[in-house]
């Protein structure tokens, strides 16, 4: 059996940054499947697939999907009812 690593949202740190041009984790995310809402820092992110998925942490929906391929990264953020930055 293998076991599955998690990693807290500044994993995406790099991804955010390049995707937005600026620092995402500390803005905040609300999980369109039960309102949860909190800093991205504190999602949970799965990075052993071909790309990075953050789950909420309340309910474990998918709220976002990272996937670079040559050079282009694809974002699915269809999981977050909303992102706001940090003020």
């Amino acid at each position: 059996m293998r076991e599955t690593t998690t990693l807290d949202g500044n994993a995406l740190a790099g991804v955010l940054d390049a995707v937005f041009g600026e620092d995402m984790t500390t803005a905040l995310g609300t999980c369109g499947a039960c309102g949860a809402s909190g800093e991205v820092a504190r999602l949970v992110v799965y990075t052993r697939a071909p790309g990075a998925v953050a789950r909420c942490s309340a309910c474990s929906a998918v709220l976002m999907v990272f996937v670079t391929v040559r050079e282009v990264t694809c974002v699915d953020l269809r999981g977050l009812a909303a992102l706001e930055r940090a003020t």
